[in-house]
């Protein structure tokens, strides 16, 4: 079982035809990318730049007669709070502050330069879901290899509308997605650095220095990765799912690593030589940082649960005991928490089956505006046969793109099965939909096939993947109005309303 996981998570990038087995050592660590690097960036920053114009769009509406919207009217005026109180929220008597600091910190920066208003509140989010855009351009290149297939990605996450919506809101779920997606990024180049390593060590004869393998020294872009996953945790909880989904990922790269460069005991190498620096990296390094994210609560004197015990730090875990506790009892039915009509359950959430509404205003001559968070059909609803395609590919052809994706994909999705009696909603998914991207434009990359493929094989592949990718733009354009509170008709609203369960 160990060995068919170690080839499911990573393989290593080999020559076409050439199968691991046949290969040397420097041929299985091999890292392959892109020679086309000034086109790279010049795709990348062009699709970013287009992002950007789209998430802007006419950010400032649609308020409610100018106040947030939906949970805006929480997380706005906890921000607007903090650099008028040293830097931390100060609501005594409601305790609606029930996730950490980080993401309201950025939301204030917005509110700082702009003003509290539609644009203040919501630029922080604008900007972090179109760095969003560029980390996914730049991902989904490393992975497959190809300028064309990032820029896909790009687009995809452009067109998705949960994306598109929540880098729209002052909420906090896009920058859980901003750090996730820098971590995944960030473990990437560790994992190239790391094999690139490692042949070093086998050109220079000191990889078989004992059965082991070598040490690998200290490596950055894993601790970067943690100070993300750190900040991540610091916006919601939720990024707490990442710290163990990525560690594990990394100690498995670790170990398939040192299998390619012809180590004796890769498996145990990796327990002896990687699990201590991993577990400093993704999994100290995360909790010191969320932390360090406390900064002006621990400074301050009239924070909530501030003086509630002797020291500090008992105050701080008292704090955290009492927000753990009103997660544990968010359930519909329970005492002060009623029932909501657009709550969902995760097992609803692959395909969208109850979006979320955020806003809804009749207007005169009978018409409305309303915005609405739906994933764009001609992505999301392919999600069941994403999965199934990627976990194919993953145990049966031991591809470790696929399985990668799917680590960041489920981690997004299955921790919320553990507890299905608390209140949940589809915005839960915001940082799920990049791996969503990433899976579907794997797969796109799989119907292309390789680039050296034969030309009637590859030119219908091309025309497949560019017939799909019309399919999504146009699907996102029809949705534009109810993704962005524009005034329609009502006929049109119910032209927009696909499904029983989105009304």
């Amino acid at each position: 079982m160990i060995g068919v996981m170690a080839a499911v998570v990573d393989v290593g990038e080999v020559p076409p035809l050439q199968r691991p087995s046949a290969a040397g050592p420097l041929e299985r660590l091999a890292v392959w990318r892109p020679t086309d690097t000034a086109r790279g960036w010049y795709v990348t920053i062009g699709i970013t730049l287009l992002g950007g114009l789209i998430r802007f769009w006419d950010l400032g509406r649609p308020t409610d007669l100018g106040t947030p919207d939906f949970d805006e009217k929480y997380y706005a005026p906890e921000a607007w709070q903090m650099p008028r109180n040293g830097g931390y929220e100060d609501n005594p008597g409601y305790e609606f502050i029930v996730h950490p600091p980080v993401g309201k910190y950025l939301i204030a920066v917005g509110e700082w330069l702009f003003g509290y208003d539609g644009w203040g509140w919501r630029f922080s989010s604008a900007i972090a879901g179109t760095v969003c855009i560029l980390l996914i351009v730049r991902i989904a290149r490393r992975l497959t290899r190809s300028t064309m297939l990032g820029a896909l990605a790009g687009i995809l996450l452009i067109c998705d509308g949960v994306s598109h919506v929540m880098a729209r809101m002052a909420l906090l779920d896009v920058f859980v997605a901003l750090f996730v997606l820098i971590a995944f990024a960030c473990l990437l180049v560790d994992r190239d650095a790391t094999r690139n390593r490692l042949a070093t060590a086998v050109t220079e004869g000191w990889a078989d220095e004992s059965r082991w393998g070598p040490r690998l020294g200290f490596r950055w872009w894993r601790f970067a990765a943690g100070i993300s996953l750190g900040l991540a945790a610091g916006v919601k909880w939720n990024g707490l799912y990442y710290v163990v989904a990525f560690g594990l990922l990394s100690v498995i790269w670790d170990a398939t690593a040192r299998r390619a460069a012809g180590v004796e005991r890769p498996w145990l190498g990796a327990i002896v030589r990687d699990v201590l620096p991993a577990l400093w990296s993704l999994a100290a390094i995360p909790v010191l940082v969320y932390v360090a994210d406390w900064w002006a609560w621990f400074g301050s004197e009239t924070g909530v649960d501030r003086h509630t015990r002797d020291s500090a730090l008992s105050s701080f875990l008292f704090y955290e005991a009492n927000v753990l506790h009103f997660h544990e009892n968010l359930i519909t039915g329970a005492p002060g928490v009623p029932p909501n009509a657009w709550e969902s359950k995760p097992w609803t959430w692959p395909m969208g089956l109850r979006p979320q509404l955020f806003f809804y205003q009749s207007n005169t001559g009978g018409g409305l505006s309303a915005q609405m968070l739906i994933g764009t059909p001609a992505m999301w609803w392919l999600a069941f046969p994403m999965i199934g395609w990627s976990l194919w590919r993953a145990f049966v052809r031991f591809d470790w793109r696929h399985a990668a994706v799917m680590v960041g994909y489920m981690a997004g999705l299955l921790p919320w099965f553990v507890d299905i009696d608390r209140q949940m909603y589809f915005f839960y998914v915001t940082p799920l939909a990049p791996f969503l991207v990433l899976g579907l434009v794997l797969a796109c990359g799989d119907v292309l096939g390789r680039a050296k493929a034969g030309s009637e094989r590859r030119g219908t592949g091309l025309l497949l993947v560019a017939v799909y990718t019309g399919l999504v733009v146009a699907d996102f354009v029809w949705l534009w109005p109810i993704l962005n509170g524009d005034p329609i008709s009502a006929a049109r609203w119910q032209a927009e309303l696909w499904l029983p369960s989105w009304r």
